[in-house]
């Protein structure tokens, strides 16, 4: 399974920018996109990797997040995406698509996130 994200760049303070994760790799895996829950953490400079959004039939946020950033995904794509809305410099950071099933992980690359004016 490979997840590859895309979607980030520089924006300013209370701008918008929507991530995606774009997975592969299922064709020949017992599992199913559908079935593994999706999730987008991000690391800033100097700090540990945090959960911020995750999803399965439903979908959780981190409290520092919550209202601002919306997590959906698409299974028929296998797509998941981050929308994020009135960004503040706090939010800059590597942004890691997830992709878990029991004890299984996958991890993108990341993208990286600056908020800043």
């Amino acid at each position: 399974v490979q997840l590859v994200e895309s979607g980030g760049g520089l924006v300013q303070p209370g701008g918008s920018l929507r991530l995606s994760c774009a997975a592969s790799g299922f064709t020949f895996s017992t599992y199913t996109f559908s079935s593994y829950v999706m999730s987008w953490y991000r690391q800033a400079p100097g700090k540990e990797r945090e959960l911020v959004a995750a999803i399965g039939s439903t979908a959780n946020y981190a409290p520092s997040i919550k209202d601002r950033f919306t997590i959906s995904r698409d299974n028929g794509k296998n797509m998941v995406y981050l929308q994020m809305n009135s960004l503040k410099s706090d939010d800059t950071a590597v942004y890691y698509c997830n992709a878990r099933r029991g004890i299984t992980n996958y991890w993108g690359k990341g993208t990286l996130v600056t908020v800043s004016s």
